[in-house]
């Protein structure tokens, strides 16, 4: 507010009426009271504001630049850093007409700063107002850092109620705890203490740094494997209750660049990534 303010050489109780007057000719609330965070009316709306000052900003008569197709894709954090990022510079090459524009959606809450044309989203599949594709599954299992493994003494596969008992368990509502001990036949309930994160990045890190065990998706999480920084605590694996899938407002594939996308993707996941 004060940054807005000093950029428009007002007060910011100016900034403020000047919102609280829009709020009231819109019929919407524009912002969260608390962060000055966009609602969803809002994140909405800025999109068309974009759009009305970018036809503003073209001259009369003028014959406007062939421009690139805008497609905006929200994506869950570490699955764009793991794998969507290496692959990235493939789809540039073979679509270079289109300007991608890549935004952080919140997993499980699917909760975006702005409107979408593509999302990922993370789930069991059920997405109202959304038709989707399923993109990709994955298999967990018990790790730790090495660090935590010689703290923690002999843990053996993790599969009993006495080893889980011993140990420190990071929680994440992404990858509940209930996969591994139903599959184990453990008897102890879902943990309700403990070091808990909503991005299964942060929740291996957690573990690197010696939080405790987490539950790690191999494909996802390969490269703390590959580095050493975690370990596996037993060779069994278990399909996680929780997919990958591509979403979209019903006919936003037949704007070309969204159908693009779309094809491309899955295809790029089947070919090992750059690294």
């Amino acid at each position: 507010m004060t940054l807005a303010a000093h950029e428009l050489n007002v007060t910011p109780s100016a900034v403020s009426h000047r919102i609280r007057q829009m709020e009231v000719l819109l019929g919407v609330k524009l912002f969260a009271r608390g962060d000055f965070s966009l609602s969803p009316a809002g994140a909405a709306y800025i999109a068309r504001v974009r759009e009305a000052i970018a036809a503003l900003q073209q001259l009369p008569g003028a014959t406007p630049a062939p421009s690139a197709a805008r497609l905006r894709v929200a994506v869950t954090p570490t699955f764009s850093r793991e794998l969507l990022l290496p692959r990235i510079a493939r789809f540039r090459e073979t679509y270079p007409d289109i300007e991608l524009m890549l935004q952080v959606t919140i997993p499980v809450h699917n909760v975006m700063a702005e409107e979408a044309d593509i999302e990922l989203r993370f789930g069991s599949g059920h997405f109202p107002e959304r038709e989707s594709m399923h993109l990709l599954g994955d298999e967990v299992c018990p790790v730790c850092s090495p660090e935590y493994l010689g703290e923690a003494g002999a843990l053996g596969d993790f599969s009993s109620d006495e080893a889980v008992a011993r140990a420190r368990l990071i929680r994440s509502p992404l990858e509940p705890w209930r996969t591994w001990f139903r599959a184990c036949g453990i008897t102890q309930p879902e943990p309700t203490v403990g070091s808990q994160f909503n991005d299964l990045g942060l929740v291996w890190d957690a573990a690197v740094a010696g939080f405790g065990v987490a539950l790690l998706r191999l494909r996802l999480g390969r490269a703390w494997l590959d580095s050493g920084r975690l370990v596996r605590l037993s060779p069994r694996s278990v399909p996680s209750p929780h997919d990958y899938y591509l979403c979209w407002r019903p006919g936003a594939l037949e704007r070309w660049e969204c159908a693009a996308f779309v094809d491309w993707l899955p295809l790029a996941l089947a070919v090992p990534d750059a690294a």
